[in-house]
């Protein structure tokens, strides 16, 4: 089965309604137009069922089968836009200053929908399609939001799947792998303290900039000292702040930055290590030092079975040789990670062409994409529900 016929005509409507959520882009948790859009879509195909405010904006509808009872797989796509100021230049730019859908939910959304439309009106299958639309991807944790409402006990979901849109990776084709595909994304923060005092008096004072400055260097040895070469960890500063004039030697530094993992045991490793760092070169400077380490989202990591299963289903709409089933992961971040710790599912790229990179000002989902991504999960609920 390449694309599906239907799409012909389809294709138009999803590319409308996805150029109107690119137009309308709302943030996080506040994603109510977006939400209220698709709830309205969703009663005009005839799903089954509809629930709202999970996850405080997120939303499911149940389509059943005609082929009687069955188990029940949950589709994910994601709603929610990014701070940033659009200069795609398109047509269908972003109409809120400061705000743009510079990561393709747009996209996401408007393939869902468009899957939900074919499938509300063949109903090819057995059991149940949950269609999971989310709040809150981007820093929120909508996933954990949904989840802590209840959303995959309360609709009996038995497998989770996600996909996402990839610039670099051609249209027309996918990538997936097994085990870990995004990384755990940590956060830290370090508050040195010590004893201010005049710039040209340095041994009557403990200068914090000089103990930060070997807090920052210290602490990129625990990738290149601590971790096997062949993992990835990633421990990134991106903040420093520390005084307010030429003068003076401040009594305070904060260090701030991300750590990224694809194994929760160096997770583990990374945080012991830079608590240690932390706290014994402030002692060696005769300061104090304040650590707070917070977990953010865990790692990705894809189930074995299904994430044949997917790979099967995109080579069946795209031909064998356009699935790549041996990706390198992403060292980025994603809360489906939160789905996957709770059920067996997978996650899969799909390609959006030769585009400016995710989270860029002059991105833009490619709609010539659409036909494959709706096929995808037409063809994934067809046949997981045989």
């Amino acid at each position: 089965m390449p694309i599906l016929n239907s799409l012909n005509e389809l294709h138009v409507e999803i590319t409308d309604w996805r150029r109107k959520l690119h137009q309308n882009p709302e943030l996080q948790y506040d994603v109510f137009e977006t939400a209220k859009f698709v709830e309205e879509q969703l009663r005009l195909f005839g799903v089954d069922e509809i629930t709202t405010g999970l996850g405080k904006t997120g939303l499911v509808a149940l389509i059943r089968g005609n082929g009687g009872p069955g188990k029940t797989i949950g589709l994910r796509a994601d709603m929610d836009a990014l701070p940033i100021e659009e200069i795609s230049g398109k047509p269908w730019a972003s109409k809120t200053k400061g705000k743009m859908h510079a990561c393709g939910h747009d996209g996401h959304t408007s393939m869902l929908l468009g899957a939900a439309k074919h499938l509300a009106s063949t109903r090819n299958f057995k059991g149940t399609v949950a269609l999971i639309f989310q709040p809150a991807e981007e820093g929120g944790a909508g996933a954990k939001a949904m989840i802590d409402d209840g959303m995959l006990d309360t609709f009996a979901i038995d497998e989770v799947f996600a996909m996402h849109n990839m610039p670099g990776i051609p249209v027309g084709e996918f990538a997936i792998c097994h085990g870990a595909i995004w990384a755990s994304t940590d956060e830290f923060e370090i508050t040195l303290t010590g004893r201010g005092g005049h710039a040209a008096y340095p041994h009557t004072a403990t200068d914090t900039i000089v103990a930060g400055a070997n807090v920052v260097t210290a602490l990129q040895t625990v990738a290149s000292r601590n971790t096997n070469p062949l993992e990835s960890l990633v421990i990134s500063v991106t903040k420093f702040h520390a005084g307010t004039a030429m003068n003076v030697l401040p009594e305070q530094a904060v260090i701030s930055g991300t750590i990224r993992t694809l194994k929760n045991e160096l997770r583990d490793l990374a945080e012991t290590r830079l608590k240690s760092i932390a706290n014994n070169i402030a002692a060696s400077y005769d300061m104090a030092a304040e650590v707070h380490y917070k977990r953010n989202y865990p790692v990705t990591v894809n189930h074995n079975t299904q994430t044949d299963f997917a790979a099967d289903i995109a080579a069946e709409i795209v031909g064998e040789n356009k699935v790549n089933r041996m990706a390198a992961p992403n060292m980025g971040a994603e809360d489906f990670s939160y789905m996957l710790e709770q059920r067996p599912g997978t996650y899969i790229m799909m390609g959006n062409g030769d585009t400016p990179a995710l989270h860029n000002a002059a991105y833009d989902f490619n709609d010539e994409a659409i036909p494959y991504g709706v096929s995808y999960w037409v063809k994934l609920a067809e046949r997981a529900l045989a």
